[in-house]
């Protein structure tokens, strides 16, 4: 196994070099088949989320292989190579194992326990199969991630340690408020209709909202989360969808506002939002972008880095980096929460008086500071455990072809036997034959059984690869036959689907 993950996070990265970053559904299957057909990779899987975006590869050389990704994260992000280094992460082989599941497990999450990263991960695996960038290594490394994931939420109390995003955003809006007191009776407005957006929707009406409005640029999705809405139990909520062409109406009536969109665009500008308060719009804090070798302190402050992925539009000139002002303060006329990357709402809107607005990077400064719950550190046993009994069966994996190519050669051997047998002595009758090649058989089979089995167990600890080209030396084993067995087990259709 040399398994490879090359990566950024909001843990390791400012939200505006995230925002870049992001990459599409189509830049996604993009980046998986340059990386297949870059020479130190044999398998890739591509994990995109609102806060991280990590490649993972089989690869035969560790610094070329690093290399590679990088390149290649940077041509697909539309980040620079030189500006994004700094801000990668790299982990190898069991290292790479312990990263994949201690995020299956919420450990790595803006808030910590939130299970949607499960589903993100079942993403990244199907996306995989269904391009034939995943083989056997990521089949099995992100099917167990799903395993331990799912092991760490129910034997702990992970999911205490921390709210899911949208539950967390929404405890922000609240400002130290009940946020079921705070919620009820408000109308809420949900941009979007994908599975954050769904997840927002149903959070809303379970905390008490008397109205969602859902809003989706393909109306049958929205209809679809209303109808699921509506037929809810215990909620009382009422649910209707709109076109996303009347958002700035439904923006007047709206007391929330959450947006998570897959648009590269801006959904609500500040210039909207002052229009629904009946504000006049204050165009001061369009100041002009930026230099673009900002400090790295100064960096981290300024909140917004809206560039389109691999073009300079007029759009993206148009969002360049700006610093955008504080809160603004006094009695909260509407709630914006924007968990979309890169975000829906200009950050501008925050500066507008009645104005609350919490996004990604609010709720990693936030988060930054929360309490963590015992049950962490039981899950970070169980995701020690897991990666030492991955590496054991993948370790001992690795030498079944060669076992099966020496019991294959073995029952060659017999055969050929045989039939030298049958020769030499053409009068024995059907009886007599069957005994003999049974006995032949179960000779070689007790000879072969002790060594096969050890050299299993030996090959699952550390460093037992080696038993595998030792038993290929000894026994003189065909390179070809091995790798054979390697193909068909790599080809099996049912092996790892999710």
């Amino acid at each position: 196994m040399s398994l490879l993950v090359v990566g950024l996070s909001h843990r390791s990265a400012p939200v505006s070099v995230l925002e870049r970053a992001s990459l599409s559904a189509d830049s996604q299957a993009k980046l998986l088949q340059d990386t297949l057909a870059a020479e130190p990779a044999v398998e890739a899987a591509v994990l995109a989320t609102c806060n991280r975006i990590e490649l993972y590869a089989d690869v035969d050389k560790f610094h070329a292989g690093v290399a590679e990704l990088s390149t290649l994260l940077a041509q697909h992000s539309g980040v620079g190579l030189d500006e994004l280094t700094p801000y990668l992460y790299v982990h190898y082989e069991d290292r790479a194992v312990h990263h994949l599941f201690s995020v299956a497990c919420g450990l790595d999450s803006m808030v910590v326990g939130e299970g949607q990263i499960l589903g993100q991960i079942k993403d990244a695996l199907a996306l995989g199969q269904e391009l034939h960038t995943a083989g056997r290594l990521l089949n099995d490394l992100f099917q167990q991630a799903l395993r331990v994931g799912k092991r760490a939420h129910s034997e702990t109390g992970i999911d205490r340690a921390g709210q899911s995003l949208v539950t967390f955003g929404l405890e922000q809006l609240a400002d130290g408020r009940d946020p079921a007191a705070w919620a009820r009776g408000k109308r809420a407005l949900v941009i979007g209709a994908g599975s954050m957006s769904s997840l927002a929707a149903a959070t809303l009406a379970r905390t008490g909202v008397s109205e969602i409005v859902v809003a989706n640029r393909t109306r049958a999705r929205a209809d679809r989360l209303v109808e699921i809405l509506n037929q809810a139990d215990g909620t009382g909520v009422a649910a209707h969808a709109v076109e996303m062409a009347t958002v700035s109406e439904e923006l007047t009536r709206a007391d929330v506002v959450v947006s998570c969109t897959g648009a590269t665009g801006l959904v609500l500008s500040a210039e909207a939002v002052a229009g629904a308060l009946g504000l006049d719009f204050d165009p001061a804090y369009e100041a002009p972008a930026a230099p673009a070798q900002a400090p790295a302190a100064e960096a981290d402050e300024q909140h917004g880095a809206w560039v389109e992925n691999g073009s300079a539009t007029a759009t993206a000139q148009a969002r360049a980096v700006r610093r955008i002002p504080a809160q603004s303060t006094g009695p909260v006329r509407l709630a914006l929460l924007d968990l979309a990357m890169p975000r829906d709402i200009d950050g501008g809107a925050a500066r507008l008086d009645g104005v609350r607005l919490v996004d990604i990077e609010s709720l990693a400064e936030a988060s930054a500071d929360a309490p963590m719950a015992a049950d962490v550190d039981q899950v970070r046993t169980i995701v020690a455990d897991e990666v030492a009994a991955f590496g054991a069966a993948q370790r001992a994996a690795h030498i079944t072809p060669t076992v099966v190519a020496l019991r294959t050669m073995a029952a060659g051997v017999v055969a050929g036997e045989i039939a030298r047998l049958d020769g030499r002595l053409p009068d024995l009758d059907e009886k007599q034959r069957a005994e003999i090649s049974q006995t032949v058989r179960r000779v070689v089979d007790k000879l072969l059984h002790a060594p096969t089995v050890r050299v299993k167990q030996l090959a699952s600890e550390p460093g037992g690869a080696g038993y595998a080209d030792a038993l290929r030396e000894l026994f003189d084993l065909d390179p070809q036959t091995v790798a054979a067995v390697s193909r068909a087990d790599l080809n099996d259709p049912n092996r790892g689907r999710s």
